[in-house]
């Protein structure tokens, strides 16, 4: 499986990255990459950026050593009503909205309050993809989950690092909502949620995950721009539509 963007890479801005967005796109195009999207945790993680940092991104060309750059955020879930913590104004100058669980700013409740601040979260007019979501500290209901993602037309991340680095123990549940998904026809797509710049494009344990599942390349959102222009564009209150 060949997939030609990575959409959830951070910078020193997150406050625990270690690579800039020049390291980043240099390490992209080595790759043969065509798309990378920087994607720096929300305010309310600690140490991250001040919300002035998503209104300056437009300093960044959109291109760099020929890879196309989105600017995004990885948004942190802040409340059960699915509200992340990007003001509106902020969120709809953005290319690429990711959110997710994440302990500093959501405390883990039960199974049914997961998994109902988690499809709320869905039904957020500005979410373009939930991140981790087999985040095994925060138990949901995978079913109602992917159900509802497959409804409002939001994509779900199969996290390499998560496989690999992170959140020990999410391989059970990440296969078990890859199944799901191609069971009710929910978008995927693959991050490595790289904090250095070396890690970006490496796919290898997610894609052997999708493998061992059935998933093929074509199910997949990031084995071709056109399909991440795509369904970025869907949503028609966006203040500008992403384009090549």
């Amino acid at each position: 499986m060949s997939l030609v963007a990575d959409l959830h890479i951070h910078t020193v801005a997150s406050g625990h990255a270690y690579s800039t967005v020049l390291e980043n796109a240099r390490v992209a195009a080595d790759k043969g990459l065509a798309m990378i999207a920087i994607t720096d945790h929300g305010p309310r993680m600690l140490g991250g950026p001040h919300e002035y940092h998503f209104a300056n991104l437009v300093a960044i060309p959109d291109e760099l050593f020929g890879v196309r750059v989105l600017k995004g955020i990885e948004a942190n879930i802040i409340g059960p009503d699915g509200s992340i913590d990007l003001s509106d104004e902020r969120l709809k100058k953005l290319d690429l909205v990711m959110a997710g669980f994440h302990s500093e700013s959501y405390h883990a409740a039960s199974v049914e309050e997961n998994t109902q601040t988690m499809i709320n979260t869905v039904k957020n007019p500005w979410v373009d993809v939930i991140v981790h979501p087999g985040n095994p500290g925060f138990q949901i209901d995978a079913e109602a989950v992917v159900k509802a993602a497959a409804q409002y037309d939001v994509a779900l991340e199969v996290n390499n690092s998560s496989l690999v680095r992170s959140r020990q123990g999410s391989r059970p549940y990440c296969s078990r909502i890859i199944q799901l998904a191609k069971q009710y026809g929910a978008k995927m797509i693959v991050g490595t949620d790289s904090h250095f710049a070396y890690h970006i494009g490496d796919f290898a344990a997610a894609l052997a995950l999708l493998e061992e599942n059935g998933v093929a390349e074509r199910d997949m959102l990031n084995s071709s721009v056109e399909k991440i222009i795509a369904h970025l564009s869907r949503r028609q209150n966006r203040l500008r539509p992403v384009v090549m």
